[in-house]
């Protein structure tokens, strides 16, 4: 695996399952799938993944220079259907933040915004805990995640499906009683807080709102016109159905619900060729046939590594403006993955190779994220010419599949109380007492009980909606066996303790008095 290239959910496993205006023509030269066998390696290598993943449906495209190489769909866009076409559309989770920062670059270049002013002056109602730090985020900060804002309070407002005008800014507002988790410009922390707030900055300096702007500036011009802002325009046009995994196994969910508040982070929907025609304006400087999205430099700027990623003490590489960017003395890889429920997606570019590859996938589980990134950097290393390290043991897949234990071991774990109560009442002799009888059968059983208890930690917290949304076989559980768990910790103890006292206090044997001893009494 490689782990430079992997964003490293946020688990705590033993404690925490106890945690995206003219219209031009295409190039000339944007050939759809190549006629040569040079990419049959990459997809085999797709296939192979897709079996041992259980994965539903992929839909990949791979560009070199101004060209569409290779576009190919895997296995089914919908249950019982066709595998998907170049232009089936997929949800693309926070590669949307790509294109949000795109926007604000676009404005930036046509004076609009300027970099290092304040949030306040462009959304004078913004605020956070602090009233200095209100004052002194910047729209860098928001560009390079560097702001402060707190991965939980970009994930509460997923769970939050109000469609309604003005979801994003009633989201927006709610930092207001939020303190931050670092101060300003120190550290690199991801949050969608920061991409909606950005959102709402573009609105409010184009005077368009965020969907309009991102059709008239960047979708029409790169004629990416099988991407949509909204789910139900890309129902209409063949969406492909998502899938969540329950245990490793992906189940279909076609009427998720979606929260539009989240759009400038992570909501947009977009098919692999349209993802092409994007891959080949980042790779050559901002030009797409006729188009000019952005300059050269502001190219460069997007794709420039700023703030570095930490994830449990290891370097990730850095984050510039709505990518992630890894370098080595070889080469450079630009590059983001996307999730929302049921979607996954991978987008890397190589920039001294002028390559780009984007696979989008219709499942997702959350435990999945680290096995899912390395499928697209698989992918992206074949087309370096190098050789992905073998997939080897899926411990995510087991771990999901392993859930079930919990349950199971807890029936066992009853059956195996009631049947020593029944023994020890049936043979008062064969009561435990001492060290044994408070080690072995009262504290050592609480340990396992209560750790799982502990699961429902999360799903008490303000984020438990993202916990049913991204984990839902994980959140049951959770709310089921942790339920169990809490209350039979104190019944369990109770019952033993209650058995075990007696053998403390024996019965004294009561003598018979026969008739003739009472008389001689």
């Amino acid at each position: 695996m490689n782990v430079k290239k992997v964003i490293f959910p946020s688990l705590l496993i033993c404690t925490l399952l106890a945690l995206t205006p003219r219209l031009f023509v295409r190039p000339a030269s944007a050939k759809p799938i190549s006629e040569s066998g040079s990419y049959d390696a990459i997809d085999a290598y797709v296939e192979q993944q897709m079996q041992q993943l259980n994965i539903p449906g992929v839909s990949l495209a791979i560009v070199e220079g101004d060209q569409i190489m290779h576009l190919r769909g895997f296995g089914q866009a919908r249950p019982d259907g066709e595998a998907p076409s170049s232009q089936t559309p997929f949800f693309i989770g926070s590669l949307t933040k790509s294109f949000t920062a795109l926007a604000v670059m676009q404005l930036v270049e046509a004076k609009m915004i300027e970099l290092d002013a304040p949030v306040q002056h462009y959304l004078p109602w913004f605020r956070v805990a602090d009233p200095q730090a209100s004052a002194q985020i910047t729209v860098r900060h928001l560009l390079n995640q560097t702001g402060g804002l707190s991965t939980a309070s970009g994930r509460i407002p997923l769970a939050d499906f109000d469609d309604s005008p003005g979801a994003t800014e009633r989201q927006a507002r709610v930092l207001s009683t939020l303190e931050l988790s670092h101060p300003i410009d120190s550290a690199f922390e991801y949050s969608n807080a920061n991409y909606n707030l950005l959102g709402l900055i573009i609105e409010a300096a184009s005077g368009e709102s965020y969907a309009d702007y991102i059709q008239n500036h960047i979708l029409t011009p790169l004629d990416m016109s099988h991407t949509y802002t909204s789910q139900d325009m890309a129902k209409q046009n063949g969406l492909a159905v998502g899938h969540r995994y329950w245990f490793a196994v992906p189940c279909a969910a076609p009427n998720l619900p979606v929260p539009q508040g989240s759009l400038p982070s992570g909501q947009l929907i977009s098919s692999s060729e349209d993802m092409a025609h994007y891959m080949i304006a980042l790779l050559n400087d901002g030009r797409y046939g006729n188009a000019q999205i952005l300059s050269p430099a502001g190219i460069d700027e997007l794709h420039r590594g700023v703030a570095e990623d930490i994830e449990m003490g290891i370097s990730m590489g850095k984050y510039g403006m709505g990518w992630f960017v890894s370098e080595t003395d070889q080469t450079k890889t630009v590059w983001h993955t996307g999730i929302v429920p049921n979607f996954f997606s991978y987008m890397a570019l190589l920039p001294e190779q002028k390559k780009g590859v984007v696979l989008l996938f219709n499942t997702y589980g959350y435990l999945m994220t680290p096995t899912l990134t390395e499928v697209g950097a698989g992918v992206e290393t074949l087309l370096a010419g190098g050789q992905p390290a073998s997939s080897g043991f899926d411990f995510m897949s087991w771990l999901q599949r392993g859930l079930l234990l919990i349950p199971l071991l807890q029936i066992i774990g009853v059956a195996i109380t009631l049947r020593a109560l029944r023994r020890w009442r049936q043979d008062p002799m064969s009561r435990p007492s001492g060290g044994r009888k408070w080690g072995l059968h009262v504290l050592l059983p609480l340990i396992p009980n209560l750790l799982v208890a502990l699961t429902l930690l999360p799903l008490l917290s303000a984020t438990r909606g993202f916990w049913m949304l991204f984990m839902p076989d994980y959140a049951w559980i959770a709310l089921i066996c942790g339920s169990f768990a809490g209350i039979w910790s104190f019944l369990r103890t109770g019952l033993v303790l209650k058995a075990l006292d007696k053998a403390a206090s024996p019965t004294i044997p009561v003598r018979r008095i026969s008739s003739e001893q009472k008389s001689i009494a």
